[in-house]
């Protein structure tokens, strides 16, 4: 595997966990296990029985969680503290073979990449959380799954084009954050200011 694969596929393990850790492990693990493609010995562990059982598992579990409105914000704070350094592992893990300071390097540019990719989902599922109809949480939800599938199909067939896009997203991510964290403080201002509803008198 030569660094642009290297490097797209470690972004990109980066930035899908942040959206969907466990369906970007099992995917990579079971294509690994049946010779679709080959991983980089610091990954090979995904092909592991118990690995795929247990990432299976999770994956269907974080599917029907992320599209219930409400409960998959709180998925996402408790997710908070596994995604951030899965996605920086799996990006160490990518450079297994290189020297111990590229490596140091991957993982810790990996967790900055899962970071911001989390805050952003997390952020932007709680704002749509505010609505009371279900459809655009599960549009989002939908959106997100189909995003990731199509990101790590460009990370094997068109790495330049996902580290384009990946950039891009950077861009975005930078300039929406500020603007998603404002907007959500003012909800829950108006949320803790909402005077409660007086009781029914007989």
């Amino acid at each position: 595997m030569d660094l642009l694969q290297s490097t797209a596929l470690a972004a990109g393990l980066a930035w899908a966990s942040g959206i969907r850790l466990y369906g970007a492990v099992f995917l990579i693990g079971l294509l690994a296990r049946y010779d679709v493609i080959t991983l980089p010995s610091g990954l090979a562990l995904l092909q592991d029985d118990w690995v795929l059982w247990v990432s299976g598992i999770l994956m269907v579990g974080e599917f029907l969680a992320d599209k219930v409105p409400a409960f998959d914000s709180v998925w996402d704070a408790l997710h908070t503290f596994i995604r951030i350094p899965a996605g920086g592992l799996l990006a160490w893990g990518v450079f297994q073979d290189s020297s111990p300071g590229l490596q140091l390097a991957a993982g810790l540019l990996g967790g900055v990449i899962t970071s911001g990719t989390h805050l952003t989902k997390a952020g932007t599922r709680a704002l749509i959380n505010t609505s009371p109809e279900p459809f655009s949480n599960w549009g989002a939800s939908v959106g997100e799954d189909l995003s990731v599938l199509g990101g790590l199909y460009l990370v094997w067939h068109y790495p330049w084009v996902f580290l384009g896009l990946l950039l891009l997203f950077g861009l975005v991510m930078i300039w929406v954050l500020p603007k998603l964290w404002r907007v959500l403080r003012r909800v829950w201002q108006r949320l803790r200011n909402k005077p409660a509803a007086l009781p029914a008198t007989g």
